[in-house]
């Protein structure tokens, strides 16, 4: 078996008890927070099967509204998140989901952003170790691994624009290790995730987000240092 990397043999720096309930669901709800571009006012939280069924005694809750605070796998604070991301004002729920869904550790979030009201509904699963796939942003199907840095092209569906990111890629020499893209008709929004070998810029970010059909461009980097120190120990 070949490792992509250190981490995915040792797993993650983590605040327990577990990589696939804890670190796996803090690293989703960063994840999530990062594509929302912003602080959530509402969080409401499905869980589904095996997640469903331990969510309490696991801390998978705890996690992800650690995850929806910025906080990384190893913050000492996961464990008061709940009560942190209440203080801070963020309205969340937590219940158990019915019907079907593609791993037993699965949850989906339905979040509204706190500065521009934005809503965001996005699905994801914990497959060991403290790895994850989003699988489901906005309705679109994606894979979103959270082990590079990643953009996310919101687009129209029209001839050409794939060529025309990659060319920007191309020109600006960052290497696509991972595309996917998923439409929501032909000739309508579609979204494109990119998994790159290094960050973004801010240079490649204005070229992409200046292509005529790009609605929106996002980054997802769980690599970077987190930025929100509100809550306990701010200071620290």
């Amino acid at each position: 078996m070949r490792f992509k990397d250190v981490f995915s043999i040792i797993g993650p720096a983590m605040v327990g008890p577990s990589s696939s309930h804890t670190a796996g669901a803090a690293r989703i709800g960063r994840a999530a927070r990062q594509v929302l571009g912003e602080m959530p006012s509402e969080a409401e939280v499905i869980f589904f099967g095996s997640f469903a069924a331990t969510y309490q005694g696991h801390g998978t809750d705890r996690a992800i509204a650690g995850g929806l605070l910025d906080f990384a796998t190893d913050d000492h604070r996961l464990p008061d998140s709940i009560e942190l991301a209440q203080e801070d004002g963020m309205e969340i729920s937590f219940r158990q989901g019915t019907g079907l869904f593609p791993h037993p550790n699965t949850v989906r979030l339905r979040l509204v952003g706190r500065e521009t009201g934005t809503e965001m509904t996005l699905t994801g699963i914990s497959i060991g170790g403290g790895n994850i796939e989003i699988v489901d942003i906005d309705g679109f199907g994606v894979k979103l691994t959270g082990m590079y840095p990643t953009v996310l092209i919101n687009h129209m569906d029209y001839l050409g624009v794939l060529a025309s990111v990659t060319d920007v890629m191309r020109k600006g020499q960052f290497n696509i290790g991972h595309m996917s893209l998923d439409r929501k008709n032909r000739s309508g929004a579609a979204l494109t995730v990119l998994e790159l070998d290094e960050p973004a810029t801010a240079e490649l970010l204005k070229d992409l987000a200046g292509l005529p059909a790009v609605k929106s461009v996002k980054v997802v980097d769980l690599n970077e240092p987190t930025q929100v120190k509100k809550g306990k120990d701010s200071s620290s």
